[in-house]
């Protein structure tokens, strides 16, 4: 990993500190910048104050669940573009992403996530989405 500076801020929500400390500390080793919350709510507030330019999504989350934040920010005109990878062990389709992702963007347009990431996390898939959705491609 080269570390080097990318610009990017990705805003990791997920309400396992271990999890927000890995995936923090995979993320600057690999030049981006980072900000976490560890709800809904806080996330809400970290997306509007922060502007991360990818969200990194855990579904189960108290207070707001990951489903209601992301149904939220891909209804909201200001925050859309916003890419989300969804990192999580649950999907209640066992390993099945896409039926999840189906379900997941079925109510007022709502679209599938931008990434798809079962944990236990495999952090060179996880990255290589990442790279993908940062670089534009």
């Amino acid at each position: 990993m080269n570390g080097a500076k990318t610009g990017k801020k990705i805003l990791v929500v997920d309400d396992e500190s271990d999890v927000v400390t890995y995936l923090s500390t995979l993320f600057q080793e690999n030049g981006y910048d980072t900000v976490s919350a560890a709800d809904g709510n806080e996330a809400m507030e970290k997306l509007k104050t922060e502007k991360p330019d990818l969200i990194s999504l855990d579904i189960s989350l108290p207070k707001k669940s990951g489903v209601k934040f992301y149904r939220e920010i891909k209804g909201d005109p200001d925050t859309r573009n916003v890419p989300v990878v969804i990192v999580t062990a649950i999907t209640g389709y066992g390993d099945d992403r896409e039926a999840f992702k189906r379900f997941i963007s079925t109510r007022r347009q709502v679209p599938p996530p931008e990434g798809f990431i079962l944990k236990p996390i495999d952090t060179k898939e996880l990255l290589e989405t990442v790279r993908r959705l940062l670089s534009g491609g």
